[in-house]
């Protein structure tokens, strides 16, 4: 691979009138491609002379690089090519190389009379732009020359470094790809303004469950999106009781128990949710010790969990300088109808893998621990660590994560079973087979390794090969941190506070909200 950037050409100061009107796609056969090399040979080499003899490079030959041409349309010379750009991965070497989500664009050129005063160039960015965020890219920069820095300004892009090339001025400009903020503005942003005054501000602010006051039963509970439930029914059920499961788990709980409240049109529908749910339940060993169904109603169906442990691991237990971890199933595969968005690997895991998972957390021995839900596996690490008032960095490249996923989706989806957990920076390894006099082994079949930090300040940054930091999300919730901070308690306060008994929390702030 050549040590070429990239090379924006958006010189000349020839002004026509405008062409007829020009439309932007994919390059669809060598005729549109073999045009743009030609254009970027007139540009780069023969009008600029950046290259002696060719601009061409390996990310040409990378059969994952999208060329977008702008064509003109209609008139007499329909199709001409009259500018285009290429995206290209900047990890890996084709096909099978594993893509982090790190795209580039380079090679942005318009033909010498259709400059300035058309908007071509300008047109050409923005389409990069959605392009490459359609292509799962979670980072897009280029390098352009620094008489242009203006123009990317002004489209939104933002300046990082200052380098020279080929002789010329160029700076590193980066598109600010927002898709991670998006998820946390649609599904969790509203939660600290909505129940600020609701919720107290204890250990267990936010969390995925809540201890019962004086006994050491925890609750959870989730609703199932009422779309889902007129979709897929079977599917609903059987996840009401999935989400349920995973938040028990993720505090180190057994579950013992599952009350539903069910809606539904009409007994035919309501029992294709209950089969669902039904299967889970026997599935995962959890009786449904009762609920409510009401017909003649909109589908609707939510699920509470009951579970136990005297040893409750909270969701802001952490702080500074902590390590953070993902432990995950990565089997299976994308439920169908929901690419992109549902991960399914427990219909295919036997019931008694499916009831190994209860026996994650207590192994890793976790200052904070959440099982990744509807805001992504970055936007869980957001509320750990908001919840643990500190900022979470993660190494996109040690994440671990499937083959039949891009880092994009699988960073923002529901993954069926994950686990995002802080620990101290000492310990060595996850527990695992063959470590004789250690805690018990995980599952043979997850997957867990550290892939972050926890460092002072806020959001979540994700650091990649280069050492780049981008940020990816500030505040998800909006709830703040915990009664006890982390970082104001040493390790062993920290560890104390994430695993006190329910008897010893915050049973006066409790008793308020059972007031209210």
């Amino acid at each position: 691979m050549t040590s070429v950037l990239d090379d924006v050409i958006l010189a000349g100061a020839t002004r026509v009138p405008s062409p007829e009107k020009f439309q932007i796609t994919p390059v669809r056969n060598d005729a549109g491609l073999s045009a743009y090399h030609r254009l970027r040979h007139d540009v780069f080499v023969t009008e600029q002379g950046l290259f002696a003899d060719t601009d061409r490079d390996d990310y040409d030959d990378d059969p994952r690089t999208v060329v977008l041409l702008a064509c003109r349309t209609g008139g007499p010379d329909d199709g001409e090519v009259l500018g285009g750009v290429r995206l290209h991965p900047m990890t890996g070497d084709g096909l099978s190389a594993t893509d982090l989500g790190w795209w580039r664009g380079s090679r942005l050129a318009v033909g010498q009379d259709c400059r300035l005063v058309h908007g071509i160039g300008a047109a050409l960015i923005r389409a990069a732009c959605a392009e490459a965020e359609s292509l799962g890219a979670l980072r897009f920069d280029a390098a352009v020359q620094a008489r242009h820095e203006t123009l990317f300004r002004r489209l939104g892009w933002m300046p990082r470094e200052r380098l020279d090339l080929h002789g010329t001025p160029h700076v590193i400009v980066d598109w600010p790809v927002d898709r991670f903020r998006r998820l946390a503005a649609a599904t969790k942003a509203a939660l600290g303004p909505l129940l600020g005054d609701l919720v107290a501000r204890d250990a267990w602010r936010g969390d995925d469950g809540a201890p019962v006051p004086g006994t050491d039963v925890i609750a959870a509970t989730d609703a199932i999106l009422p779309s889902m439930v007129e979709r897929d029914p079977e599917w609903a059920g059987w996840c009401s009781v999935l989400v349920n499961v995973n938040d028990l788990y993720a505090m180190g709980a057994a579950p013992v128990g599952l009350l539903d409240a069910l809606g539904a049109r009409d007994a035919s529908f309501a029992r294709r949710v209950l089969r669902g749910l039904t299967d889970a339940a026997r599935a995962w060993g959890v009786p449904v010790l009762g609920g409510h169904t009401q017909l003649g109603v909109p589908a609707a169906l939510s699920v509470t969990a009951l579970g136990r442990t005297d040893r409750p691991v909270a969701g802001g237990g952490a702080g500074p300088g902590q390590r953070l971890r993902v432990t995950a199933d990565l089997g299976g595969g994308w439920r169908p109808g929901y690419t992109g968005s549902q991960w399914d690997s427990s219909t295919r895991r036997t019931p008694a893998e499916l009831r190994a998972l209860a026996d994650v957390v207590p192994p890793l021995a976790p200052t904070a621990a959440k099982d990744v839900s509807m805001s992504g596996l970055v936007g869980t690490v957001g509320m750990l660590a908001e919840a643990s008032g500190c900022r979470a960095i993660l190494d996109v490249a040690d994440i671990p994560a499937p083959a039949g996923a891009t880092r994009a989706d699988w960073l923002t989806c529901f993954p069926g079973f994950a686990i995002v957990s802080a620990e101290e920076g000492t310990r060595q390894a996850a527990p695992g087979p063959g470590r004789p006099g250690g805690p018990a082994a995980l599952p043979g079949f997850l997957t867990s390794a550290v892939c972050g930090e926890l460092v002072p300040g806020e959001g979540v940054a994700l650091r990649w090969p280069d050492g780049v930091i981008t940020e990816a999300v500030s505040t998800v919730t909006g709830l703040g941190s915990t009664a006890v901070p982390a970082a104001a308690a040493p390790a062993g306060a920290r560890t104390a506070a994430a695993r006190a008994t329910p008897s010893a929390y915050n049973a006066s702030a409790a008793e308020e909200r059972t007031k209210r």
